[in-house]
Parts: structure tokens; C-alpha cells; sequence
């Protein structure tokens, strides 16, 4: 297979608009597909301030940003694919709005383009059994943020032909990423090993075992990991970490993949972790008292002496009264 041109992401969430990213300033002419045009506006927003860090920082230069910026299209019409040479699909993680959109993707994409699935445990054989090319479908699971994230994690489902792992992983080697292949079994590799850790630091607080903040501490410090489970959970999205425990539960039938009852009532209560401001931590802002030597600290200080003095005034006034009263 001829080295890809363009590519075609449909998801303009975190990891498909960190995907979009990589293929344009990877030199792809990128199309970032969504149905909701607030979402895509978002996107957009952020890739452009993710590059100008990078070029702010002098990791890219200003005309390797301007070109990566010029290679990419937000778009709500999915038939703009048609010429796309890979189409990633990045969108919610449930298998049955999955299967519905390669159905869709298989009308509409060339014969030639490969259809890849960001899914981080879903049956990859299952999504191609959807499409009438199953020998180009596959699971291309980047880690989050997909800029930042050294690795690719490929799935091969049981009819991906070699010549599409190859072009595979050829793209992600051209995006910089280091690629581990893993066989078509729910989890795949790293969330087969890192949900039931996470499911177990749920299931360490829902016993009382020791505070949040305890749990996390142990794992940083205690096992060298960069963030605490808890923390990982709520960064990477709580109603996402309960889906693949459902998924590894469902596809591996042990009782040891249940998901942790605390877990279920967070996600029902909507506490989704970062991207809602409040998961196991609270991310909302809570305002702080001005500091002094600041102009609202000084703001503040006058007002509390001027609050002081009408305090006095009253004092005096309960005074004379009650002098007169005597």
C-alpha cells in the first residue's frame, strides 16, 4: 500500500481531536468529523492552542504550525471521507453506536481505505463483521493525549490482513509512537492490566480501606506511577473506565471484572472526572480569600475597616441609648 495522504477522524472529543493533530502536522490532510458543530468549534480551538505551544516553546516551527493548521478540515458531513486513505473512528466507546457508524463508513470510503477503530476494548472482529472489507479493519488505540503519548497499541481482528498492519503501523511510526500488537480479546493489553487496578483503588475507598488522596499516594510514591489510580480514573474519564470494566467483565466472564459499586453510583450521579469538573476530586474552582499585598487583598482590607468603623458607630449608638434609658 501506497504511504497514506489523508485521513479522515470521526470524534472531535479528546482523543480524536489529539488524533486529528498528529496526522496533520504529520504532513495528512485531516478531516475531523462531527454532528455536533459546537463540539467541532472546541476542537478546532484547542488544536490550534496546542500547536502554538508547541511553537512557543520552539518544538515546531511557526511554519510547520501555519502548514499543520492548513491540513486540517472540521466538517459535520461524514460523505466528505470518501477519498480518505484511513478513517479512525474516536467516538463514544459502546459497541452498538460503533457497528452503526462502520456500517455507514464501509458505504462511503474507497475501496482501498482502511477503516480503524481508537476503541480501548471493544472486539475489533466484531466491528469489521459490520463492513463487507473486514481484512481492512482494525484497532489503532492511541493513549491519552494522543500528541503527547509515546505508544500505539494495534488489534488485529481474526480477517486483518498483513498488508493492512502494515500500513498500520507504518502510520504510526510515522506519527512518532512506539507499537505493541495485541490479539482481538477484550481489554487488548493495557486496559486489560489498568482497569482492574483502577476498579480496585475503587474498591479500596468504597471499603474504607484509607482516604482517596492515601490511595493515590501509595501508587505514586510506593510503585514510582506518575498519577494515583483515582487520578488516572478521573482524567481519563469515569463513565469510560465503568464501559471497559462492562466490556472486560462481559468478554472475560470473571467475577473479578465487576465493576466496583462506588464506581457505578459516580458515573450514575454524573461525576465523570475532569472533563465535568468533579469525579472522585472536586476540579471546580472554589474561590479564594484575596491574598494581602494584592489590590483586592487591599480592596478587601479597606472594606473590612470600613465595615469596622460602622461596626464602632453602631456600638455607641446601643451605648447612648441605653445611657438615656438609665
Amino acid at each position: 500500500m501506497a504511504e497514506m495522504k489523508s485521513m479522515g477522524v470521526v470524534g472531535s472529543g479528546q482523543m480524536g481531536s489529539g488524533i486529528a493533530q498528529l496526522g496533520a502536522m504529520h504532513g495528512l490532510d485531516v478531516w475531523l468529523i462531527d454532528s455536533n458543530p459546537e463540539a467541532l468549534a472546541r476542537a478546532s480551538k484547542s488544536i490550534s492552542s496546542s500547536i502554538q505551544r508547541l511553537v512557543s516553546k520552539g518544538q515546531l516551527s511557526q511554519a510547520a504550525g501555519s502548514s499543520a493548521m492548513g491540513h486540517l478540515r472540521c466538517t459535520e458531513n461524514l460523505e466528505e471521507l470518501c477519498s480518505a486513505d484511513v478513517i479512525i473512528e474516536a467516538i463514544v466507546e459502546s459497541e452498538d453506536v460503533k457497528r452503526k457508524l462502520f456500517l455507514e463508513l464501509d458505504k462511503i470510503a474507497k475501496s482501498s481505505a482502511i477503516l480503524a477503530s481508537n476503541t480501548s476494548s471493544i472486539s475489533i472482529t466484531r466491528l469489521a463483521a459490520a463492513t463487507g472489507r473486514p481484512h481492512q479493519v482494525i484497532g489503532m488505540h492511541f493513549m491519552n493525549p494522543p500528541p503527547i503519548m509515546k505508544l500505539v497499541e494495534i488489534v488485529r481482528g481474526a480477517d486483518t490482513s498483513d498488508e493492512t498492519f502494515n500500513a498500520t503501523k507504518a502510520l504510526a511510526e510515522r506519527f512518532g509512537k512506539t507499537v505493541i500488537c495485541s490479539q482481538d480479546y477484550s481489554g487488548f493489553i493495557v486496559n486489560r492490566i489498568l482497569m482492574p487496578m483502577i476498579n480496585e483503588a475503587f474498591l479500596t475507598l468504597y471499603t474504607g480501606v484509607a482516604t482517596k488522596e492515601d490511595i493515590d499516594t501509595g501508587m505514586k510514591l510506593g510503585t514510582n506511577h506518575p498519577m494515583g489510580p483515582l487520578e488516572l480514573a478521573d482524567f481519563i474519564g469515569l463513565d469510560v473506565c465503568l464501559s471497559i470494566m462492562k466490556v472486560l467483565h462481559a468478554g472475560l466472564g470473571d467475577s473479578k471484572y465487576a465493576p466496583c459499586p462506588l464506581l457505578v453510583q459516580y458515573v450514575d450521579a454524573g461525576r465523570l472526572g475532569r472533563k465535568r469538573g468533579i469525579g472522585v476530586y472536586d476540579y471546580r474552582k472554589v474561590s479564594e480569600p484575596p491574598k494581602a499585598g494584592t489590590a483586592k487583598g487591599k480592596e478587601a482590607k479597606g472594606e473590612k475597616k470600613e465595615t469596622k468603623k460602622e461596626e464602632k458607630k453602631e456600638e455607641k449608638k446601643e451605648e447612648k441609648k441605653e445611657e438615656k434609658k438609665e
